[in-house]
């Protein structure tokens, strides 16, 4: 299995969506015309494709220069556990080496704790000096 990575790739609708509700991930496709704008307007857009299908895909948002958010981290589940996410997230701060400041929010589930540790995040209380964090839902 080859996986091609494509750098600022933006997949076709239909193909986002499918990709997004493979992972569960309703509140993004609720709205399919937000999704679509939401990857247009990213920083940045690492995909993979197998085969021509897209399997996963990270996104960054930010300035570029002083902040980077890693938004979306997503691989569809036939294609989890092969090192597609580490793959995605790799390529996706190429562009931002020189940015301080990598951020990320994600869900409370230790599998994912586990995921971006290993990617050498830390929680905001294990670090020096100590950071808070803070988010406004809507």
């Amino acid at each position: 299995m080859t996986v091609d990575y494509q750098l600022d790739d933006r997949p076709a609708r239909d193909e986002l969506l499918a990709l997004y509700e493979s992972v569960g991930w309703s509140n993004y496709t609720t709205d399919p015309d937000r999704l679509v704008a939401a990857i247009h307007g990213s920083r940045c857009v690492v995909t993979a494709r197998i085969d021509g299908q897209l399997c996963g895909l990270a996104r960054m948002v930010g300035d570029g220069a002083t902040i980077a958010y890693l938004q979306d981290v997503l691989v569809a589940p036939d294609f989890q556990r092969q090192g597609i996410g580490r793959s995605l997230v790799s390529t996706v701060f190429e562009k931002f080496e020189d940015v301080r400041q990598k951020v990320l929010v994600t869900d409370d589930e230790p599998r994912q704790h586990d995921f971006y540790r290993s990617l050498g995040f830390a929680d905001f209380d294990d670090t020096a000096p100590r950071l808070h964090g803070f988010i406004k839902l809507s």
